[in-house]
């Protein structure tokens, strides 16, 4: 059975997702870690990991949603570190895409949940677009582990990221056709990397169109198994030592 390190199963994004996180089990799922954005979806995290046995939660402040109230979000992960369901802080990071005029203020965010990792022991999930030198610059202040979702980048950069004790989120994008990953994770072992889906977005190839969910992961370890020629029991026993690799827990 397989992890999704990042999703986004809320009300906002579905419309039924208990339905969703029900029959994870019925499509070799194992768990999930549906990750906060802004304080409702934080919370909303924190509900659900508790109701389901088989969803942890990350919480956190996606860098295109700055402008709220990042206290809020501090004392949300603050109150609820020790708490055994919330196993990081995420999704956080920098985006350059959509605005590229407070990258100061990006930046000096990031660095405060990056302190707040180092403080909780917590593991970070990093997003990052358009902004790979000034995140491995931030990165490189802290002593921090964790995740960087949604990985797509050169081989240059995934052994930088290796090299600081990441691990590389690894999904949908690797079953597009003109996608370079494939390529790149020729050269990378897999114990460097872990599966994600994003749902509802990036959703594999032969679904791209519809809404995605983690029961799709199934077409990226197709090609995990084509890439690093192993049976999909092995990919699956070696995916979850990464797993624990960077979260401490037991289930």
């Amino acid at each position: 059975m397989f992890t999704d390190t990042h999703c986004h199963i809320l009300s906002n994004e579905y419309y039924n997702p208990d339905e969703l996180i029900k029959n994870l089990k019925d499509n070799n799922i194992r768990r999930i870690i549906i990750n906060g954005y802004t304080p409702k979806t934080n919370n909303e995290v924190l509900e659900t990991s508790q109701k389901y046995e088989e969803v942890f939660g990350a919480l956190g402040l996606h860098p295109d949603n700055i402008d709220e109230d990042w206290k809020i979000v501090f004392n949300q992960i603050k109150s609820n570190y020790q708490n055994p369901k919330i196993i990081a802080i995420g999704e956080i990071g920098l985006d350059y895409y959509h605005n590229k005029d407070n990258k100061e203020k990006q930046i000096q965010l990031l660095e405060e949940f990056l302190k707040l990792s180092e403080i909780t022991k917590l593991p970070v999930i990093i997003h990052n677009r358009d902004a790979t030198d000034d995140l491995i610059r931030t990165l490189k202040k802290f002593h921090t582990t964790g995740i960087i979702h949604c990985f797509s980048g050169s081989l240059e950069t995934a052994r930088e990221y290796i090299k600081l004790g990441y691990k590389l989120g690894i999904g949908g994008v690797l079953t597009f056709k003109n996608s370079k990953l494939r390529e790149v994770l020729k050269e990378i072992p897999l114990t460097s990397i872990l599966l994600e889906t994003d749902s509802p977005y990036l959703t594999p190839a032969p679904l791209r169109g519809l809404p995605n969910e983690p029961m799709y992961l199934k077409f990226v370890i197709d090609e995990l198994v084509k890439i690093y020629n192993l049976p999909n029991e092995e990919i699956a026993n070696i995916l979850e030592s990464n797993f624990h690799d960077i979260f401490d827990i037991t289930k």
